[in-house]
């Protein structure tokens, strides 16, 4: 078989065709990318990507917006830039940000929401995508994927998780303006984002977990019923322009699956293959000929407690069953947390890259 570039090798798998070996892509905590950085001697977390030839880049947009309002989402402590508030919150391993404050929770009708001061599209340097995707691009040329965020979790973030569920039931119609404002905005973001890359993005992704260990978070009727539309306009519009699409979910959505694939996803993330329905040996017979897959090396009890030859092992055990076709890119099942040996995430990729197709 010939050789992929690494661009060609995740196009492959985002359409199940067999490359000579898996794609492979990686997010870590901010502990994890300083520990990697200096095992490689290295000083951005791109390098570190480089370093393991890593074929996925995740682009997200530097803010330019008030500077009151510039916290990163969940990555840091203050206010971003729908209004939610983070605090710190520390363990020996890693530090994460929680959400303190939700702009929306205490109010009850539409004008109230609507009077909200809603962030500008305008709130972003656009003129940064092709300096960031030619960085991504230094060592090879990488499937570059924007990252749109998520719909459903922008909403509970500004609502109040208790509230917006409540909301799905009770108050439909909230749901629907917080929802049509939040989609509206990630949609247009995309397009400029589109504009700017100039045919130099691949992908595009969006998320939200809608399940948790056992089930979803909600019943797939009422996901349907609300939350549907709202997910897919980030979905559809941009697989019928010709991109490949991405969509990330914790946890387990195995009723809403055929949904996503109906709609037009090519690669669900992170195959959670500890929950309900998610292992391998259950959801690739189910859907590996119509669906791609992304993640599916346990973070939580795999990487931080294993040996390097049990991930090494367990790695190649999901390649031979969610890659049989092709459509299996490798990655953690999330962000590398601080306490994952190193050794333990440089197996991963060597793994991958024995796996080779002759």
């Amino acid at each position: 078989m010939s050789v992929y570039t690494s661009r060609e090798r995740v196009i492959a798998a985002f359409e199940r065709r067999i490359a000579d070996h898996p794609a492979t892509d990686l997010r870590c905590t901010e502990e994890a990318w300083t520990a990697l950085k200096k095992h490689f001697n290295v000083e951005t977390n791109n390098d570190v990507l480089d370093a393991l030839n890593i074929d996925m880049r995740w682009l997200y947009l530097p803010y330019t917006g008030p500077a009151e309002l510039s916290a990163a989402t969940l990555f840091s402590e203050g206010t971003d830039y729908w209004g939610v508030k983070m605090v710190k919150a520390e363990n020996k391993y890693n530090t994460y940000f929680e959400i303190s404050h939700h702009p929306l929770a205490n109010m009850k009708s539409i004008d109230e929401i609507e009077s909200y001061s809603w962030p500008s599209l305008d709130w972003w340097d656009y003129s940064a995508v092709p300096r960031m995707i030619e960085t991504f691009n230094k060592k090879e040329d990488r499937a570059i994927m924007f990252y749109a965020e998520s719909v459903y979790e922008t909403a509970w973030y500004m609502r109040g998780l208790e509230n917006f569920l409540v909301d799905l039931y009770e108050n439909p119609e909230i749901v629907d303006c917080i929802c049509t404002r939040i989609a509206n905005y990630y949609y247009e973001r995309i397009l400029r984002v589109i504009e700017a890359a100039n045919g130099k993005i691949d992908i595009i992704g969006s998320g939200g977990d809608i399940g948790e260990q056992r089930c979803m978070l909600m019943s797939p009727a009422i996901w349907r019923e609300k939350l549907k539309s709202y997910t897919m306009k980030l979905i559809t519009p941009f697989k019928e322009m010709g991109f490949k699409t991405f969509y990330h979910s914790c946890g387990s959505l195995v009723p809403v699956i055929d949904d996503f694939i109906e709609a037009g996803l090519d690669v669900l993330d992170p195959i959670q293959v500890t929950a309900e329905g998610m292992n391998p040996e259950e959801i690739f017979p189910q859907f590996g000929d119509r669906l791609s897959f992304h993640g599916a090396i346990d973070v939580v009890e795999l990487l931080p407690h294993s040996s390097a030859e049990e991930v090494y092992r367990e790695t190649t055990r999901m390649i031979d069953i969610l890659g049989r076709n092709g459509g299996f890119i490798v990655a953690p099942s999330h962000m590398v947390q601080g306490d994952t040996p190193i050794e333990n995430v440089v197996v991963i990729y060597d793994a991958a890259k024995d796996h080779t197709v002759r």
